[in-house]
């Protein structure tokens, strides 16, 4: 069966750039909006459960807080009650793999310029970078890209609507499988980005950057 069967069905479709809430951790029976709680996660309805690789739990709550940066440039862990610091950085221990799910909820500050969410390597690649620019010449844009070896590729730029506004909340949700990233913001598919870094457990780190408050970051498998 893949993945698509799998999940039920997906919603219908429509980058160089660039609060408060518990730590990363799955809540229990956690569910997308208007399903019910025995199929939480993703659009659709699929419940998370059945880590890939051995010895993975089936959803990974990564209870030790990563370190994460500072305004003097350090790293320093978040507080478990306050706002996780942006710029936010988590690592992936096992790397990116077939469906890992990443969901990402903040707020949009009032007057933001970008918001930017990488999937980086060690080497400090960017498989995917995922970037919501509200006023590029008049035009709000979602820019999708990666850079490989230093060198940016070739910008992803169509989309069927701009889901964010300033001085609003936001849900984010990332779901990698064999072949691609899927994108679904506020309870709707996005849009989808072929992997260009294929060595998906190079894939080990989440970055977070810009013009946003950021509440929860968590992330988990869908089985």
């Amino acid at each position: 069966m893949n993945l698509e069967d799998a999940l039920g069905g997906w919603p219908s479709d429509g980058n160089n750039q660039g609060g408060a809430g518990p730590w990363p951790g799955p809540p229990p029976n956690p569910t997308w909006p208007g399903q019910p709680a025995a199929h939480p996660a993703w659009p659709g309805g699929q419940s998370g459960g059945g880590g890939l690789f051995p010895g993975q739990p089936s959803h990974p709550a990564w209870d030790s807080p990563q370190p994460q940066p500072t305004a003097s440039g350090g790293w320093a862990s978040p507080s478990s009650q306050q706002s996780l610091v942006v710029p936010y950085q988590m690592q992936l221990p096992s790397g990116v793999y077939d469906k890992l799910l990443i969901t990402i909820t903040g707020t949009i500050k009032p007057d933001a310029n970008r918001i930017t969410v990488d999937l980086a390597t060690s080497s400090n690649d960017l498989a995917f970078h995922f970037n919501p620019r509200f006023n590029e010449q008049g035009k709000q844009v979602i820019v999708r890209n990666s850079r490989i070896r230093d060198a940016w590729g070739r910008e992803e730029r169509e989309q069927p609507r701009f889901p964010f506004a300033r001085g609003q909340p936001f849900e984010l949700k990332i779901l990698c499988t064999t072949t691609e990233y899927k994108v679904a913001a506020n309870n709707s598919h996005l849009l989808t980005f072929k992997h260009r870094v294929t060595d998906l457990r190079s894939i080990n780190t989440v970055r977070i950057l810009y013009d946003l408050t950021l509440s929860r970051v968590n992330m988990e498998t869908l089985s």
